[in-house]
């Protein structure tokens, strides 16, 4: 226990309310956010002569001092932990990041409306259908749709522009009502069946198509009453491949795994009687935390996350019992003010599901238990290749990406022990130098990555560069430099392509020294310096790709004078984008409502190059 906290006199002015607790240390950091029925019980446990749990004791050990929040009930003592926890993300708490906002199909609010991927705000008129667990199922439900209803999914500045139909009308995917061949009310028929085949009514739906089959058919249509037919036949293949259980109502369905400290929730998003969607899971968990408090911190943090747009179901059902879940059940319940019930025996479909839930879990647990020991592997190899006293914690490599000196990017990725960490991923993006100066370009990214670091701040021990010589000299002068004050600079490796430039001939030459060594190609710890340095390649040219394409969307229109943001709009939607514009005509450049005959000419020399 931590020689500055007196738990005698503490617990004896520690109430008996229910309420949250939040332990520090001595770095004034929250270690651990707790929610107890009884606080004086709960805290007292903690200081017990003997305490089992080895992640309590190490806990306890840490502790400086304790604040206590008293609360009116264990309900409001469940959404202050969970907001406290967000707010901390303290080390010994199983943590759930699900701060992503989940994706929706948007049927717009137009005349002729379309049917689109949406995340975030909804701030745009019109339905919106979901929420689905990852994008992935949204491109796939637009892809069904597509086939199913002839609808448009074009952005609004495509379908303004069009003259003609496009290929998706040939293929008939879309009834092209940018063009006026489908009427207003034959388009706003199938926009009302597509809206109730997204809500699930799928019978309905066919009933109405049967409907307007038969009308057709007697009134010697028979065209159309084949297109209703095909349209037919094709909902009621989706409908009996989605089909996959006799229960209607909506529920979650929950697998868990849990082994060598990696826990998976596999999550069923059943709606409707049909699996909706599925997501893995897979929350921070410190060592040696009991399977309970996985469970009920996950289904807290899970269900509780109001920044999180999602409809949670009446009914979830979830692999494993523990002790306290009904009284988790009960605050979640009272918390959401929505009937909430938390079922572990289950039958029938519902046991189907689970089975499905459970496997998915296990295999993934299993998955990750693989790569996290190979992984573990390469970095004991590295070690020993490299000779080094101290463990590896944190790798990163540089690397800088440009076509002919245009649009330069240097990307940082991050690995640690168990592999590539893309959350402290960094890209830089390289201005005021000479294009295609790729040393000064290094300079200035090693620059801004090591500007004013100090010993608190996130050091890697190993720092690759993949270049040659004269990039590493570069970098190793600004690390020099700029970790005058660390206390263990990180040590630098020039990563050096073969004859060729093929891959298993690379060379690695060491900072400061510049002694190259080598490593046999099919050692796991060469691999692990190639994944890093083609994860940074990668990371580069995806940045230079995006910045280049941006530059030259935007710079040729917005570098010319007298083009401002009303006229550019008008020639983009006016003659379809960008492409148009460039081969366009003097003559036809006059079309474009606000362009004079001069002004024409000057985009048309300018877009030109003469």
């Amino acid at each position: 226990m931590s020689s500055g906290f007196n738990a005698k006199s503490f617990l004896k002015n520690v109430t008996s309310s229910p309420g949250v607790y939040r332990m520090y240390d001595i770095h004034q950091q929250v270690i651990y956010v707790g929610k107890a029925k009884d606080l004086k019980k709960r805290l007292s446990s903690y200081f017990r002569a003997n305490i089992p749990s080895v992640k309590t004791q190490a806990l306890v050990s840490h502790i400086d001092h304790i604040d206590v929040t008293v609360t009116h009930s264990e309900t409001d003592a469940l959404l202050l932990e969970n907001d406290y926890i967000k707010q901390y993300m303290p080390k010994y708490n199983v943590l759930l990041r699900d701060d992503k906002s989940y994706p929706y199909i948007l049927l717009s609010g137009h005349k002729h409306p379309r049917l689109a991927y949406h995340r975030g705000p909804k701030r745009e008129k019109g339905h919106y259908f979901g929420p689905y667990p990852n994008g992935g199922a949204v491109r796939e439900s637009l892809h069904l749709m597509q086939k199913l209803f002839p609808i448009r999914q074009c952005d609004d500045l495509y379908y303004k522009s069009r003259s003609r139909p496009c290929l998706q009308y040939q293929l008939d995917r879309c009834s092209a009502p940018c063009v006026g061949i489908v009427s207003d009310a034959e388009y706003s028929e199938q926009v009302k069946l597509a809206g109730l085949f997204l809500r699930g009514k799928d019978k309905q739906v066919i009933s109405q198509l049967v409907a307007k089959m038969e009308a057709a058919a007697i009134d010697m249509h028979y065209e159309q009453a084949a297109q209703y037919r095909d349209q037919i036949t094709a909902l009621r293949r989706v409908a009996e491949q989605q089909e996959v259980s006799n229960h209607k109502g909506d529920m979650d369905v929950i697998g868990v795994d849990y082994a060598s400290g990696i826990a998976c929730f596999h999550l069923l998003f059943i709606r409707d009687g049909k699996i909706f969607g599925s997501r893995s899971y897979y929350p921070s968990v410190p060592a040696e935390t009991d399977i309970e408090e996985v469970l009920s911190s996950f289904l807290g943090q899970f269900y509780l996350n109001a920044d999180i747009q999602r409809t949670i179901p009446k009914e979830v059902i979830l692999s494993h019992h523990f002790d306290g879940i009904k009284e988790l059940e009960a605050s979640i319940e009272h918390a959401l003010d929505k009937k909430f019930e938390l079922k572990t025996q289950v039958r029938g479909d519902r046991a189907n599901f689970l089975r499905l839930a459970m496997t998915n879990a296990s295999n993934a647990v299993a998955t990750r238990l693989s790569h996290k020991n190979t992984v573990e592997q390469r970095f004991q190899l590295l070690e020993e290749a490299l000779e080094l006293n101290e463990p590896i914690k944190r790798m990163e490599c540089f690397d800088i990406s440009h076509t002919m000196g245009e649009s330069t990017v240097a990307s940082c990725v991050v690995f640690n022990r168990e592999g590539p960490h893309k959350a402290d991923y960094r890209r830089y993006n390289i201005t005021g130098i000479t294009g295609g100066d790729d040393y000064a370009a290094m300079e200035q990214a090693i620059s801004r990555r090591f500007d004013k670091i100090d010993n608190n701040g996130k050091v890697p021990d190993l720092l690759f560069i993949d270049g040659g010589l004269g990039q590493l000299r570069v970098a190793q002068t600004i690390v020099d430099e700029k970790c005058v004050n660390i206390d263990n600079p990180p040590l630098l490796i020039c990563v050096t392509k073969g004859e060729g430039r093929k891959a298993g001939l690379e060379t690695f030459t060491v900072g400061g020294s510049e002694q190259t060594f080598e490593i046999p190609s099919d050692s796991p710890a060469f691999h692990l310096i190639l994944h890093i340095r083609d994860e940074s390649h990668r990371f580069a040219i995806t940045g230079h790709r995006n910045k280049r394409q941006k530059t030259r969307n935007t710079s040729t229109l917005e570098s010319i004078a007298g083009v401002g943001p009303k006229r550019r709009k008008a020639l983009l939607q006016h003659l379809g984008g960008l492409q148009e514009v460039k081969g366009a005509s003097v003559a036809e450049l006059t079309k474009v409502p606000g362009i004079s005959l001069e002004m024409a000419q000057t985009i048309h020399d300018a877009l030109r190059g003469g």
